[in-house]
Parts: structure tokens; C-alpha cells; sequence
């Protein structure tokens, strides 16, 4: 537990003290810092010293990347830039520079390339009377073309509606509906999937195809995309009347039960997003990223793709990861920046060793997820002098970062530069994620050890420290707390329990509240929930993760109550199969005459999750989700050997 002084840090801050012993007291600067000094001394404040000492370092360049940032922010704020104009200038910079490589095709477009191909997009979809603040959506997988779409749109003012390309049916139709779409602009790899909702769709919505062109296997009425943008003018389109902090596009959550969610990503958000990384992870204009990430998603959009139109490096692009062929691409295109997320690591690890994992040119690896379990395994074995870590939601205001690759830390959280990034860890019912609050109804904040949830404090006149949220403002209420730090403030809440040391660095503590993650995708326990209950007739549903060995992450597990042992497993699978996206549906199935529930109705998981999938531990019958032949089998003694030993695909 931290000394007293430590703990007074929480409501006296050492910037506090100094200011008021310079205005109030007017004292020199001199005695002003022998003022706090022995204020600390004389509360017990010789540990905090100590802390201080270590981290002073660190938090001092952390205040210097926030200011330069913030700075940065407030210039492009009274200037009206966005997201395009800042692009313009890099362009101008060094327009035969290569911006992006295609991997798939080893398709390279050089920033004047990019720039004409995106002015083309926003002068078709000008001519189809598109105007700023129309919406597009843009369903396509992994390619340069699908920046030049959005960048395109967002040169007109229209915003894209970024869509998981894991989504399909009612999830898909959801999100096309909900973004009130003018224009599909869809991929030909995808064509199947929206075929299967085209007769659904509002009559309304034009269909453009990207791609190899086969009439006869997209909708009717849908064109071919290419021959319309060589037709296209290439000059820049009609300026919008945007700012900085207006809409750019939309950024869709995972989607667990076919409802995602769209966060609104405005200009700023963008540009705060990839600026913090790459000041406080000290990247270089010259650096070339290797990114096999979604660019449905934040990470592989803004954080990887955002260098590219933002400070002017080489990204390259892969259309799916492949853990065979990763090295052999960066040393292909001489990468010196990887981006992952934890499950690619590992998957990495588990590779054959081979010699061209060591002769790369790369110096860091950028992500989130990364396990302390195998973080000093993953630098040893592939030479990689910096992990550069990193926690934040599409939507939050309270990303941090590990700047001085601290091993298994996600950031830290300064005790000295509160004043200027508000973020803080408080104490919270790990079952239900409910905030704990003191006798005056504020929120615990946490100490050294204890888990809590990460909190930012909203200011929404601030780009730092605004909450832009959803399309949808009933999905907000979800992700905002109030009197957090004080009465009559409101917090955003990042839905993650971490764990501070007394150093401030913050660890990862596994998600046991409402949303676990698996396969790179966070998954929403309660809307799994909603739709096993609705298949299977209203019963009662547990969903929880476990977790596997050799997996990161984890998997998805339902306890159903089920007495009369009724449930058909060969339809219950194929429904599924309809309803989830793979990455959804529950790895694990535990059949039981009842849950049990808590005073309040929630169903009691801390028990189902330690007993987890052991045919040991677990008395009731247990089937596991073959994905291969998309059916569930039963899991006894023998096939929980084999997923143990890694045996199993799961």
C-alpha cells in the first residue's frame, strides 16, 4: 500500500502545492520548491521521492509528447485543418515518395498517386450529388484502394461507414441501415455476402463494386467501380465546409450479436490517435510500417495507416496476417515498424524457428496485447529492440502508452502530469463492473495492486479529452460515468480492469466483466447472451470467457440452463453459424438443470468461470465447437486432453 504521502498525491498534486506557495504566499521559486519538498517530508513522503525519482524521466517526456500534441491540436483547430488538408502538406513535401504498398499485387502508389485516385473518388461521388455530410459505406477487405476511398470521400466532406468485413445478414443490414448509407461501395471478394441482403436493402442505395468485375455474380443495378474513376476527373473536388473536430468517418464495434455499434471518429480524434503514437514511441518520417491489421478497425486504420497521411511514411499493407510469411515480407520491404495485436504474437512464437525471423530491419513492434507471459520470449527470439505498447479504445479519451517498453505493461498512469491528461484507475465489482463510490458517491481511485477500470475525464470543448461516442446516443449512456473524480463531472469508462503498480505502470488483468476478447475481437458477453436465449427459446444464458492454454485471449463459453436436455446442437450450431460472426460464438457449451442468479439478477459467473471447461471439475455435459465442421462435440477427459495440448483448432 502506497504512504501517506503517495496517497495525498490524489487530492494535492505537486504542481498544486508549488502554485499555491507562488501566488498565495508569494514566495520565490527558490523556497517554492523547498516549500513542497517539506511538505512531502512531513507527511511521510520519502517512498513517494523515491517514485518520483524513478519515474521522473519518463513522465517528463510524457508531458512534453501531450504538449507538443496538444499543441499541435489547437493550431489545426483555429486553422479548420482536417484530416485532407493535412495530407496536402506531406503531399507537397515529397509526392513521389511511396505512401502505400499493396502486399497481395506488390502494388506500390506514391503520395501523388494516392492523392489522384482520392480526388477521383470525390469528384464521382460529386457528380452522383453526394455533398458533405452524406454518408458512404465501404465494405471491402485489405487494399490501397480502400484509404483512397475514404481519404477521397473525406475530401468532399462525406463520411464512410467503415464495415467489418467479418459481418454478415442481420448484422450487416444493421449497419448499412443505421448509417443511412446513400452509396454501398463493396469489394468483389464480398459479393456473396451482399447478395445475400440485397433484397432487403432500401431501394435507394446505389451499389458500386471494387474490384474483378462479374456481372453475374453481384446484386442487380450494381456498376463497376474502376471504369467510373478513370472517367473521373482528377483535379481536387469542391472544398467542404469542415473543421477539426467535425465527422470523418465511422468505426463500427465487433458486432457480437449482428447489433454493432458505429463510434464517430472526427478529424481530431484521427490525427491525436496517430500523433501520440508516433511522438511518444519516436517514430520517424523515414520509417516503413508493415500493417496486417483491419483497416475496418482503429489499430490498422488510423494507428498504422494515419503515418502514412499524416507525417509522410511508407505503409504496407497486407490483406490478411499470415504468420509463414510475416518476416519474409519485412525483409521484403525493408519494414523497421510492425504493427500486432497479442494473438499475432503468438502465433509468431509458435512459427518453426527459421534464419530470416532474425534478418529484418525491424526495430519496433507496435500493438496492444502483447502478454508478459511471452513479451521477453517475442524480443529475444525475433530481435526486436522496442515494443512499443499501447491501450485505447476507437472512442476513448483515456489511451495510454508503455514509451519506455516497461515488460507486460499496456502504459502507465503519471502521478505528476494529472493536471494535464486526467485519466485515472478506479476500484470496481470485477463481476459486474460497477464503480465503487465513497460515502460522498465519488469513485475509489485505486492503489498500487488493486484492479479498477480505467476512467478519462470528459471535457468536450478540449480534442484531448472529448467523448464523441456513437450514431446511436442510447449507446452512450453505456460508456459514461459521473461524479468520478469529482462531484458533477462525467468520466468516459474504458470497460477494462487493469492493475497499477507503484511505479503508475498499468498491466492487463484479464476482462471478466461483461466483454472478454478472442481472436483479435472484443466480444460483448450480455449480447451473446440475448441471442443463445432468443435461439433457444428464452432460456436463461451465461456467457463468460475462459481461458485456453497456448491461446491468447479468451475463448467464449455458455452455461444454459437447459433441465429437460432438449437443445438441438446440429440446429442450435447452423444457427450460429447464421447469427455470429465465428469470432463470436461460444467456443464451449455447459448444460445445467438452472443458473443461478444474485439478489439483483445477475447471473453468478466467478464459479462457472474458475470451473471453466475441466470434464473434471464440471459435472454437467460439455461439448466444444469444432470450427472446421462448424459442430459441437463432446468434450470429455480425452478431448480436453487434446485442446490442452493444442491439438484442437479452436
Amino acid at each position: 500500500m502506497p504512504g501517506l504521502g503517495a496517497r495525498m498525491l490524489s487530492k494535492v498534486s505537486l504542481v498544486g502545492v508549488a502554485v499555491l506557495s507562488r501566488l498565495v504566499l508569494q514566495l520565490p521559486w527558490t523556497q517554492v520548491g523547498l516549500s513542497v519538498l517539506c511538505f512531502y517530508l512531513a507527511f511521510g513522503g520519502w517512498r513517494f521521492i523515491r517514485i518520483i525519482w524513478k519515474t521522473l524521466g519518463r513522465d517528463i517526456f510524457a508531458g512534453i509528447v501531450l504538449l507538443k500534441v496538444k499543441r499541435k491540436v489547437r493550431k489545426y483547430l483555429w486553422e479548420r485543418q482536417t484530416v485532407p488538408t493535412i495530407f496536402a502538406s506531406i503531399l507537397k513535401r515529397h509526392p513521389d515518395k511511396t505512401a502505400l504498398i499493396f502486399e497481395g499485387t506488390n502494388t506500390h502508389w506514391t503520395f501523388h498517386q494516392l492523392d489522384t485516385y482520392s480526388s477521383a473518388v470525390g469528384n464521382l461521388l460529386q457528380g452522383r450529388g453526394l455533398a458533405s455530410g452524406d454518408v458512404v459505406a465501404l465494405f471491402m477487405e485489405n487494399r490501397n484502394e480502400f484509404v483512397g476511398l475514404w481519404l477521397g470521400m473525406a475530401k468532399l466532406g462525406v463520411e464512410a461507414a467503415l464495415i467489418n468485413t467479418n459481418l454478415r445478414r442481420d448484422a450487416l443490414r444493421h449497419c448499412l441501415t443505421t448509417s443511412q448509407a446513400r452509396i454501398l461501395i463493396f469489394g468483389s471478394e464480398l459479393s456473396s455476402a451482399v447478395c445475400e441482403i440485397h433484397s432487403t436493402l432500401d431501394s435507394s442505395l446505389s451499389l458500386l463494386c471494387s474490384g474483378d468485375w462479374d456481372p453475374s455474380s453481384v446484386p442487380a443495378g450494381a456498376e463497376h467501380l474502376e471504369p467510373l474513376l478513370e472517367e473521373s476527373p482528377k483535379s481536387l473536388p469542391n472544398q467542404p465546409d469542415k473543421g477539426f473536430t467535425d465527422k470523418l468517418f465511422y468505426i463500427y464495434t465487433s458486432g457480437t450479436t449482428g447489433m454493432p455499434k458505429a463510434a464517430i471518429v472526427v478529424h481530431s480524434r484521427y490525427y491525436r490517435m496517430a500523433a501520440l503514437v508516433y511522438y511518444g514511441f519516436r517514430m520517424r518520417s523515414s520509417d516503413i510500417v508493415y500493417d496486417c491489421l483491419p483497416l475496418y478497425h482503429s489499430a490498422g486504420n488510423i494507428v498504422g495507416v494515419g503515418q502514412c497521411l499524416l507525417h509522410g511514411m511508407t505503409v504496407v499493407i497486407r490483406k490478411k496476417f499470415s504468420a509463414s510469411r510475416f518476416w519474409d515480407d519485412c525483409i521484403k520491404y525493408n519494414c523497421t515498424i510492425v504493427q500486432y495485436i497479442g494473438e499475432l504474437c503468438r502465433y509468431l512464437l509458435n512459427q518453426p524457428p527459421r534464419e530470416v525471423e532474425t534478418q529484418h530491419s525491424v526495430r519496433m513492434a507496435l500493438g496492444n496485447g502483447l502478454r508478459q507471459s511471452i513479451w521477453t520470449e517475442f524480443i529475444n527470439r525475433f530481435h526486436i529492440p522496442q515494443v512499443a505498447e499501447f491501450y485505447g479504445a476507437t472512442e476513448c479519451n483515456c489511451s495510454v502508452g508503455n514509451f519506455d517498453s516497461q515488460v507486460g505493461a499496456c502504459g502507465f498512469n503519471s502521478r505528476i502530469i494529472s493536471f494535464v491528461y486526467p485519466i485515472r484507475l478506479v476500484q470496481v465489482n470485477e463481476d459486474t463492473m460497477e464503480l465503487i463510490r465513497d460515502n460522498n458517491g465519488i469513485c475509489l481511485p485505486c492503489g498500487p495492486g488493486e484492479p479498477g477500470q480505467l476512467v478519462g475525464r470528459i471535457v468536450q470543448h478540449d480534442p484531448l479529452r472529448r467523448f464523441d461516442g456513437y450514431i446511436n446516443p442510447g449507446a452512450n449512456d453505456k460508456k459514461i460515468a459521473y461524479d468520478v473524480f469529482k462531484k458533477g463531472d462525467m468520466a468516459y469508462l474504458s470497460g477494462d480492469v487493469l492493475v497499477m503498480d507503484e511505479l503508475g505502470y498499468l498491466y492487463f488483468r484479464d476482462r471478466t466483466g461483461d466483454t472478454f476478447r478472442w481472436k483479435g475481437e472484443n466480444v460483448s458477453t450480455t449480447e451473446v447472451e440475448g441471442t443463445l436465449s432468443r435461439l433457444l427459446g428464452m432460456v436463461d444464458v451465461a456467457v463468460y470467457g475462459v481461458e485456453v492454454p497456448g491461446i491468447e485471449g479468451r475463448a467464449g463459453m455458455a452455461s444454459i440452463a437447459d433441465p429437460k436436455g432438449s437443445c438441438d446442437l446440429t440446429e442450435f450450431a447452423k444457427a450460429l453459424e447464421k447469427e455470429l460472426p465465428l469470432y463470436a460464438r461460444p467456443i464451449f457449451l455447459r448444460f445445467l438443470p438452472e443458473l443461478h442468479k444474485t439478489g439483483t439478477y445477475k447471473f453468478q459467473k466467478t464459479e462457472l468461470r474458475k470451473e471453466g471447461f475441466n470434464p473434471a471439475l464440471v459435472k454437467n455435459p460439455l461439448f466444444y465447437l469444432d470450427t472446421r465442421l462448424c459442430r459441437y462435440l463432446p468434450l470429455d477427459s480425452k478431448a480436453y486432453i487434446r485442446i490442452q495440448a493444442g491439438e484442437e483448432k479452436l
